[in-house]
């Protein structure tokens, strides 16, 4: 009884902390499925029907198919040139003891200083330069760069836990540099991958500021976060449609984390257990 007493305060907590998540998402999802007047008169009651009229809308009214293909095609290539990038730099670094690379891994740690904000004007002027402005392919380029710092130094922290007996093992073998990398250190290293890959898909799919400033509103080029605000000004304020596009735009996210989530997890409990 007295442990059951100690752990109660955590108990309500962890209740409380899970109504404030499951409140908001409820009222988010049965809003979509509902019209202006039932989201102000009966803003918790479950909607009337299920029908798909309000994804239907939004989808039609923003041309969100085109809109996801594009952010789809911007997102895995970007991650697909991030991890060729990241990998064997993390690899590098994660092998090295010297000054130099403790120094080269103190400038990637200094990319999470440099604002979002800061960054524009310059990568403006260089999408106009290099001729890329209006296009995805520069985005492509542009946003593994953003990306490299924090996926370095997360992978060189998994890196540094392969034991160097099974590389020297390896090079006994004959095994190359490569073929050590791709046998012992990607598949050891997996679920820092995976914690990777989901950081940053988050990130390339939300991203906003810079796909509008450089893919600009262009239908047959514009993301999905770049589309969906045309909403407000194609519907006014018909929230369900809003709320409907909203939904449709998060359905990748979620899948993408489903898949990710049981590696990360396993990374985050791995983590723990070393610390």
């Amino acid at each position: 009884m007295k442990l059951g007493k100690r752990w109660l305060p955590a108990h309500v907590l962890v209740w409380t902390y899970a109504v404030l998540l499951v409140v908001p998402l409820y009222y988010f999802l049965a809003s979509a499925f509902k019209s202006n007047d039932e989201i102000f008169d009966r803003p918790f009651a479950p909607p009337a029907s299920l029908g798909l009229g309000n994804f239907r809308t939004a989808f039609d009214s923003a041309d969100l198919g085109l809109a996801v293909v594009n952010s789809g095609l911007v997102t895995v290539f970007s991650l697909a040139l991030t991890l060729l990038l990241a990998i064997p730099a993390a690899f590098a670094l994660a092998r090295s003891t010297g000054r130099v690379a403790g120094v080269i891994e103190k400038v990637f740690s200094l990319g999470f200083l440099i604002p979002t904000f800061a960054a524009l004007f310059p990568t403006f002027l260089l999408a106009a330069a290099t001729g890329l402005f209006h296009t995805r392919t520069f985005m492509v380029l542009f946003l593994p760069a953003t990306a490299l710092p924090l996926s370095v130094v997360i992978l060189v922290q998994f890196m540094r836990t392969v034991p160097a007996e099974m590389e020297e093992a390896a090079r006994l073998d004959g095994a190359s540099t490569f073929a050590v990398l791709r046998h012992i250190y990607a598949p050891m290293c997996l679920p820092g991958i995976a914690t990777v890959l989901l950081l940053n898909f988050l990130t390339f799919w939300n991203e906003y500021l810079y796909s509008l400033v450089i893919i600009g509103p262009d239908p047959a080029q514009r993301t999905v976060q770049v589309a969906l605000p045309t909403l407000k000004s194609i519907t006014g304020t018909d929230y369900g449609v809003l709320t409907a596009g909203t939904v449709l735009t998060l359905v990748p996210v979620w899948v993408v984390y489903t898949v990710l989530q049981k590696r990360m997890q396993r990374a985050l409990v791995s983590g723990a257990v070393k610390m």
